[in-house]
């Protein structure tokens, strides 16, 4: 940008250097925001008025007004928004005390939406962290309509959600199969076969609310039922893996049931690690089953043995265990509202004892507390659901509003001290301006995002949004009405602590105590403002010269390279999809559960569903094959094994070994329907409609494969490339749903929301150079935060994904003040500007990223890995940021405007 042209009026005695110093000492541009997460505690004097009129008051006796203007600068945005600003301002500051009451009691009122909490708990897993209208929930439907559950002849084979069940894995260093590990095995089993749960008067045990196979009896361990639940039968009974014929059960599959198991030539089990037990219970009365499954698990929580470790889980322990991670986190909000006013006293305070603003750091925390309070009482009352991701957004909030506070401190200390109150509020909230500026760009982020197709991301978003901008209205009107009242306190010269009148100047025989304890009301007499913090003369005087040495630009360049090296790396090795163990906190026993299945039971996946959609011609050869090769493009998969469990293969062994004819439609109705009678089981996976078969189904047993996503998406196109319609699913389908789109959706959500923040970059900074870089910094933060994401562990999630669309409100924070303060500087040379640019905002750069990561900084202590996760990436987002903003960024710019030069 072109440098600044000032033209100084007829009166202005002043010499050039002291607009010069004013700029270098914090004079703010028209359209040059500073965020809500930057504080700028410059003291120089204020610019107020016509932004092409900058009125600098040298003195308070003497202003002079300068016309300065300002080439490529349009104000048609601003200019209107700073002057409702500044009357509202003024405004409040002479009606304070009805802006402390009026928000006091918005927010109890709109508080009690917190009485509904419970009721708008809304923490369902499926329901929360699989895409809203995913693939498989459709497929659900359709099995649940064809195939309905029959609750008197159960398969778990053919269960078409989780089921009701408790389930057990029995693990050992040695054999698990040995005569005393399956002695325990034994006793357990008895033990919880015998919980029994109170209905009424009445006492109901285990076999009277199992799910039943047939005969009333309940569904068996089958491995169990092959040693005839007799420990030493093991010696005796030659059992084969995977599968074993047993004389009256037939083919028996044991490969979700044993793990790591050695075998002889003859596939004769020598040894095994791990045994797995279910017990499954008829889905009938949700309050008796939860009873049970309860007892189940307090009965295992009592449980010693000495031979094996047992771990288990019920249908109903993901749910509960997630629940408990709201609850986890509970105790850290007062201690993060501790160190919050803690910090902000300790930003705020100063040894004079009239301009000390220790309350006022007190009152922004305060504020920000109502702001949380109101907004999320305003969408409780709304009815609008509470997911545990939204436990987490207070934190952020609290370092935001913290920042805004900041600001209107800043602001405020750039006002001449002689100024009433209500004058000095005018021109503070003239320059809300900057909050109103990054409020926009985090409500707009955040509301964008609602459009996930995840609803935990969109109930964090609205909350979160919708918090921003209460936290904005709270921070101009109780915090702006606060510091009005506290402006009249220092123009009255009064204590901060006492409010007593206290002297200016000490007598010649005042003490060192009365001079620390009853003296203040100093500022600068030039100015007419408080004295300059010692933060800034350290960016001016040795951090920003130090970066603008040549070296120093070698070495950050260098370092911006290992930066994007390592970043760009990361993103080629992050992972997709939120694994399921990670919903419950660190200590949960589901935690152990989920361990001893991937250690012991990874290598056979799920029985997998593929149906037949629609009528189809059974009996016809040609057809029949035609389906067969459709079912051998199955099997040619790399995780499908053995021959599939089909009722067809197995009526037409009948057929061949009966000698029937099947191969008309009048033969083929005509056998069927006994043959199924007569195998109850079969007759479950075909439905039939007035003699019609509406759709069959088939089982393919799946193998590991090389990850969930691969698996999901190979079963749907080899599906979808069948003349036939086939339909594949898998209850498990539901969570590999988030596979299939988080990526997908996570690049569309961040490059939609950057593209918005660049046209509000354009619209309110107009200036091109600042937008691009904007734009750069934007992609960096992404791409190192993503890959250093990576790196520690964590995959691609509807969690993480929350804290990927944070990144870009922070990227626009960090790089647009740096980059337009500099192409706004009226110094000569670039690394001149650079200096000026970051005495302005080095200090509140850090002083913002500190706030914001102390707000959060508890989390890391959380034992629920959504809240550490939370904390991590924010970390990065901070980290990165800050790096960009008073690193990479101005050193980038000296080199981009000399190779322009």
């Amino acid at each position: 940008m072109p440098n600044m042209k000032l033209e100084e009026q007829p009166t202005a005695k002043r010499r050039q250097a002291d607009w010069g110093r004013s700029l270098g000492a914090g004079v703010v541009f028209s359209g040059m925001p500073t965020h809500n997460r930057i504080s700028n505690y410059s003291n120089g004097p204020l610019v107020t008025g016509d932004p092409q009129r900058l009125l600098l008051s040298s003195s308070p006796d003497e202003p002079h007004e300068v016309l300065a203007t300002m080439v490529r600068t349009t104000d048609c945005v601003e200019r209107p928004i700073r002057l409702c600003l500044g009357r509202a301002g003024r405004f409040i500051g002479l009606h304070p005390w009805w802006f402390i009451l009026v928000p006091l009691a918005f927010a109890a009122s709109l508080g009690w939406g917190f009485c509904f909490l419970e009721d708008r708990m809304s923490n369902d897993i499926v329901q929360q962290f699989t895409p809203m209208n995913g693939r498989a929930k459709t497929e659900k439907r359709f099995f649940q309509t064809l195939f309905p559950h029959n609750k008197e002849v159960f398969s778990s084979l053919r269960l078409s959600t989780d089921g009701v069940y408790g389930s057990l894995i029995f693990t050992s260093e040695t054999d698990v199969l040995s005569v005393g590990a399956l002695g325990e095995i034994l006793g357990v089993d008895a033990a919880v076969k015998g919980i029994s749960v109170g209905h009424g008067r009445e006492e109901l045990a285990y076999a009277d609310i199992c799910a039943q196979v047939h005969q009333q009896r309940c569904h068996p361990n089958v491995l169990l039922e092959i040693l005839d639940y007799n420990a030493s039968n093991i010696n005796v009974v030659n059992l084969t893996f995977p599968v074993h014929h047993h004389p009256r059960m037939g083919r028996v599959p044991l490969g979700h049931l044993l793990g790591q198991v050695d075998v002889d030539s003859s596939a004769v089990v020598q040894s095994a690690r791990a045994v797995r037990l279910f017990y499954y219970l008829r889905e009938v009365n949700d309050t008796l089953e939860e009873a049970w499954l309860n007892a189940f698990v307090h009965l295992l929580t009592n449980v010693t043995t000495s031979l094996t470790q047992v771990s288990y889980f019920t249908s109903l322990s993901r749910q509960q265990e997630f629940e408990k991670s709201t609850e986890s986190v509970t105790h850290l909000f007062a201690i993060t509202y501790f160190i919050a006013i803690l910090f902000s006293v300790l930003s705020c305070v100063r040894l004079d004892n009239v301009r000390n603003k220790v309350w006022m750091a007190c009152l922004g925390v305060v504020s920000t507390g109502l702001a949380v309070l109101s907004s999320f009482g305003f969408l409780l009352l709304l009815n609008v659901p509470f997911v545990i991701t939204v436990a987490s957004s207070p934190f952020l909030i609290l370092g935001i509003g913290i920042d805004d506070m900041f600001i209107m401190i800043s602001c405020w200390q750039q006002t001449r001290g002689t100024e009433s109150s209500s004058r000095g509020v005018s021109p503070a909230f003239t320059e809300a301006y900057i909050i109103t500026i990054t409020t926009l760009t985090d409500v707009v982020a955040f509301y964008l995002s609602y459009s996930s197709p995840f609803r935990s991301v969109q109930s964090f978003c609205l909350y979160a949004g919708t918090a921003v901008l209460f936290c904005y209205l709270f921070n101009i009107t109780f915090f702006g009405a606060c510091l009005a009242l506290n402006g009249k306190r220092e123009q009255g010269n009064r204590h901060w602590l006492t409010c007593m009148k206290v002297p200016e100047d000490s007598p010649p025989e005042a003490s060192k105590v009365y001079i620390a304890c009853c003296l203040g009301g100093a500022y600068n007499r030039d100015t007419g403002t408080e004295e300059e913090h010692p933060m800034h003369e350290f960016f001016r005087e040795h951090y920003g010269p130090f970066l603008t040495t040549r070296w120093a630009k070698a070495s950050v360049m260098v370092l911006y390279v290992v930066y994007v090296s390592i970043s760009i790396y990361g993103c080629t090795t992050i992972r997709e999809g939120l694994d399921l163990k990670n919903l419950a906190v660190d200590e949960s026993y589901v935690v152990r559960y989920y361990e001893d299945e991937k250690d012991f039971f990874d290598h056979y996946g799920p029985n997998v569903m593929l149906a037949v959609n629609g009528t189809f011609p059974y009996w016809e050869q040609a057809e029949r094959a035609q389906l067969q090769a459709c079912i051998e493009k199955f099997q040619e998969l790399p995780f499908v094994r053995d021959r599939p469990t089909s009722w067809l293969h197995s009526f037409e062994d009948h057929a061949k070994e009966t000698g029937i004819n099947v191969s008309s439609e009048v033969g083929f109705k005509q056998h069927l329907a006994p043959y199924l009678r007569q195998h109850p089981m079969l007759a479950l996976d075909v439905s039939i409609t007035n003699d019609t078969v509406r759709a069959s189904r088939l089982f393919l047993q799946t193998s590991k494969a090389p990850s969930e996503k691969i698996m999901l998406e190979s079963l749907r196109e080899t599906a979808d490339g069948c003349r036939i319609p086939l339909v594949v699913y898998h209850p498990a389908f539901i969570y590999y749903d988030q596979y299939a789109v988080i990526a997908s959706n996570t690049v569309q959500t961040v490059s939609v929301a950057t593209a918005v923040m660049l046209v509000i970059s354009f619209v309110l900074i107009p200036n091109p150079v600042c937008a691009l870089w904007v734009a750069f910094a934007i992609a960096s933060v992404i791409v190192g935060v993503a890959g250093f994401m990576a790196l520690l562990g964590i995959s691609l999630d509807s969690i993480s994904m929350i804290n990927l669309v944070i990144s870009i409100g922070f990227s626009v924070d960090f790089s647009a003040h740096i980059s337009y303060t500099f192409v706004s500087s009226t110094k000569p040379s670039v690394d001149e500007k650079a200096v000026d640019a970051l005495s302005h905002l080095g200090y509140p750069i850090l002083q913002g990223a500190l706030s914001t990561i102390l707000g959060v900084v508890v989390l890391s202590a959380s034992v629920s890995y959504i809240f550490r996760t939370f904390f991590a990436i924010m970390f990065l987002v901070i980290l990165f940021g800050l790096l960009h903003g008073i690193a990479f960024i101005p050193v980038f710019l000296t080199l981009s405007q000399s190779c322009r030069t």
